[in-house]
């Protein structure tokens, strides 16, 4: 039930996967937007050459090409985990074929959304032009949550070069020197792999155990198996943790601790190279930082070694700087909201890719976008149904079972298939009417 509806214009802020998502959908459903990115084209962190971009040269996907792409949009390469020069030709290729690009102001650094007057937004942006503003119905916030980086504080202080890995770019930087990297996340595990063919000696300080994920099992990547009907949370952890120990042995071995969790409640690592690495002796494993002191590092076990370079592998905050946060129902970590995408207060502001899953693609950030569209397209009386029903019901669950670790990186994790069903669900509804 669409008729009726009326004519508004939108915009949507970031041109990267979750940006042209949303762009794709509100297009296909006729709805005018303005978007707006800072950088030079679209493709946001996947874009080496963004200042804003994390990405490093040696960086693939760490979920297969099949499960990550747009359903309607298959990429046009064999490899399975494509590097991000290919993948940025594939969402220009996805901006270009369905027109996407013009709508876009590049260069363009929105600073301000406020209420307007008349219950729109004000947006302010500085680009080619210099200042600007315009009044939206609607905003959507796509710029991405892996921009802003996380630089935890240690007590003492480090007299050699201290380096977030989002200022990583290509293995040369660390060539000869003695390195430390600090977590070991999925960026923090490719650059030790980086790190070793070039540094003098790699350490990496890790505060928990992980669970390692080969990319291949049994010839085929490890995340297109079991992609049918999804097991029970407890089923597939007692499964999969047999698989993996089959596969990759227990990393405790290699002075991993042992993981204080189970399976998939925390990101897996996809990448079993650093095993390999620390089976040569490449590399090894400390304990959690206690103090700097000159270009000594002291852990928490007693021991301490020297380092030239500190690489801070510890992640990214939320990062939303242009409207109060008061308006996206902040709450600790992140932003409380329905589906991970709409302020209970329904004011008009829309936030999507702030969802982290294993394997949830960019086809699940497209689902998301479909939402907004539906919402958008409504029929007044339908639109106000779904707020009363998000103001008056339970929200759905979406750790599908599972009890994900309380850390700041996970308070918008979600599972794959437990999102992906409510997320349609909602979709179906708006679309029927009711």
């Amino acid at each position: 039930m669409t008729g009726h509806v009326a004519a508004q214009t939108l915009a949507v802020i970031g041109a990267g996967p979750s940006g042209l998502a949303a762009a794709r959908a509100l297009s296909k459903a006729g709805i005018a937007f303005d978007g707006y990115e800072a950088s030079r084209g679209v493709g946001g962190l996947w874009d080496i050459e963004n200042p804003r971009s994390t990405m490093y040269e040696s960086a693939h996907l760490i979920s297969s090409r099949t499960t990550t792409q747009f359903a309607e949009f298959p990429m046009e390469t064999d490899a399975d985990y494509p590097g991000h020069r290919v993948l940025l030709e594939y969402f220009r290729a996805y901006a270009e074929r369905f027109g996407l690009a013009t709508h876009y102001r590049f260069g363009t650094r929105v600073t301000a959304i406020d209420r307007a007057a008349d219950g729109g937004w004000m947006l302010r942006a500085t680009g080619p032009d210099g200042e600007t503003e315009k009044r939206y119905d609607g905003v959507v916030i796509a710029n991405g949550t892996l921009a802003e980086p996380n630089v935890p504080r240690f007590p003492g202080r480090f007299d050699g070069e201290i380096l977030h890995t989002s200022a990583y770019k290509t293995g040369p930087q660390l060539a000869g020197r003695r390195v430390l990297i600090v977590g070991a996340g999925n960026s923090g595990c490719d650059i030790a792999v980086d790190a070793v063919h070039h540094a003098a000696s790699v350490d990496m300080s890790v505060r928990r155990g992980y669970y390692f994920v080969p990319r291949y099992l049994f010839g085929k990547p490890s995340d297109t198996l079991n992609q049918g009907r999804p097991l029970p949370a407890r089923i597939k952890q007692f499964v999969d943790t047999r698989v993996l120990r089959a596969f990759t042995g227990d990393p405790v071995r290699f002075g991993f601790p042992k993981p204080d969790y189970r399976l998939y409640e925390s990101h897996p690592i996809v990448n079993t190279l650093i095993l390999n690495h620390l089976g040569q002796g490449d590399l090894r494993i400390r304990a959690d930082i206690e103090r700097f002191e000159g270009a000594t590092v002291h852990f928490r076990d007693g021991t301490a070694a020297d380092y030239d370079t500190v690489l801070l592998a510890t992640g990214y905050r939320l990062d939303y700087p242009f409207v109060d946060r008061a308006e996206l129902n902040w709450s600790g970590w992140s932003p409380r909201l329905f589906l991970n995408v709409f302020p209970p207060s329904f004011t008009g502001l829309y936030i999507m890719g702030m969802i982290e899953a294993s394997g949830i693609g960019w086809q699940g950030r497209y689902e998301q976008a479909e939402l907004i569209a539906a919402y958008l397209s409504a029929a007044p009386a339908v639109q106000a149904a779904f707020r009363r029903r998000v103001s008056a019901e339970p929200w759905p669950d979406l750790t599908g079972g599972y009890h994900y670790l309380g850390l700041e990186r996970m308070s918008y994790y979600v599972n794959k298939d437990a999102y992906r069903r409510a997320v349609r669900d909602a979709t179906r509804a708006l679309t029927a009417g009711g």
